[in-house]
């Protein structure tokens, strides 16, 4: 069940693999996001010393928040992978020129989880193929329907 999407990742870049890495997160946030108040469009993965950070997510603080508690809505929020996959993911990036996208937010057996795509950029001469495929495809289906009423 997605909470977020982050459409925009898949117009920028061409996603190679997808990773499932949980999020450290505070109590309020968990009800922020339950309360379908969290944002990833602007949001973007980096490594530091060998661990993951997702950095530029958004989480509106809900009203009935504890008044003890001070809600930072886009604090820096650690991932939780694998020691292996975050080690495949260290030698991707700093070798291989990929980057880490968020691609969206949901549930898995009822927890919060963050799905991480390995990305290659797209240049602009890409992205107008893409969107000519998709006027394309758009075009065709709308020929077929108007051949068949």
């Amino acid at each position: 069940m997605s909470i977020a999407d982050n459409k925009k990742a898949f117009h920028d870049y061409f996603i190679e693999e997808r990773y499932e890495a949980g999020l450290v997160l505070e109590g309020w946030e968990v009800k922020a996001i339950r309360a379908g108040r969290a944002q990833i469009k602007e949001a973007y993965v980096v490594l530091k010393r060998g661990e993951v950070f997702l950095i530029g997510a958004h989480i509106t603080p809900l009203l009935s928040a504890s008044t003890h508690v001070h809600p930072d809505p886009v604090r820096t929020r650690k991932l939780l992978l694998h020691a292996t996959e975050i080690s495949k993911l260290i030698g991707k990036v700093e070798r291989a020129g990929y980057t880490l996208v968020p691609l969206d937010l949901h549930y898995s057996k009822g927890r919060v989880k963050l799905s991480v795509g390995l990305a290659k950029g797209k240049k602009q001469h890409d992205k107008r193929d893409a969107e000519k495929d998709r006027d394309w495809v758009r075009e065709k289906a709308r020929v077929m329907r108007d051949r068949r009423g």
